[in-house]
């Protein structure tokens, strides 16, 4: 059985570092001349909280952020931000992966119903709960997500009303909150969990300015080269 462990752990530590690579958590030059932000430096968790309000209770791990047993619900950035685009790589090892990336969020210790989720999750199927869904909203349009094991890189584009989720080069998600008017439901007819003081809000009535961060849902997964660019408006 420890023979077994052991080897379950070279694996994993093998995985994880072989992907590394010297390029990750910098910034290029053409990024840095084009104006991006480098808001994870790879070595430890300077500028990033629990959105608990709690010290985060893991460490980097091979130049990744960990939210999985971090303390709170999500590891989130110092920061907030309106319109933007996002870039960073995600991978798991565990084939039950669920995660996400939260955009926007106005009240931190109520991430789940004061912001966008863009999912993390393991599998191949569409949905609106799928790898790269803006999850409960709209279905994506394909599952461009890679295997247990590889690493899977985002850029999500989030300006006024419309945000847009590219997975590994393609797009797969896209919305425009303006559209989705009535509470509780979504331009589709399909209802959607969002609530604010147990009623039903619409979704065009989120803040378009807020944290951000990754989810802790009982899975292991690790988040690097978390870049952005602020948009003017």
């Amino acid at each position: 059985m420890r023979c077994h462990i052991a080897s379950a752990l070279l694996f994993t530590f093998s995985l994880l570092t072989s992907s590394a690579h010297a390029t990750d958590n910098i910034l290029t030059d053409a990024e840095m001349k084009a104006g991006w932000q480098l808001l994870f430096n790879g070595n430890d968790l300077s500028g990033w909280k629990t959105s608990n309000g709690k010290p985060i209770q893991t460490k980097v791990e091979e130049g990744s952020i960990v939210p999985y047993k971090s303390g709170g619900y999500l590891v989130i950035n110092e920061k907030q931000f309106g319109d933007f685009v996002l870039k960073c790589d995600v991978m798991w090892l565990d084939e039950r992966c669920n995660s996400g990336i939260f955009l926007r969020v106005e009240d931190p210790k109520n991430p789940v119903h004061t912001g966008f989720e863009i999912q993390v999750m393991a599998g191949d199927k569409t949905g609106k709960h799928e790898m790269g869904a803006i999850y409960d909203l709209v279905t994506t349009s394909k599952n461009a997500g890679k295997a247990t094991g590889e690493w899977n890189s985002f850029e999500i584009r989030c300006h006024g009303p419309n945000i847009s989720v590219t997975l590994n080069g393609s797009k797969v998600s896209e919305i425009n909150a303006d559209e989705f008017s009535e509470p509780g439901v979504c331009p589709d007819g399909e209802k959607h969990k969002f609530k604010l003081k147990k009623e039903p809000r619409a979704v065009k009535d989120f803040a378009r300015k807020g944290f951000l961060g990754f989810q802790d849902h009982g899975h292991k997964v690790w988040y690097k080269n978390v870049k952005l660019l602020e948009l003017k408006k």
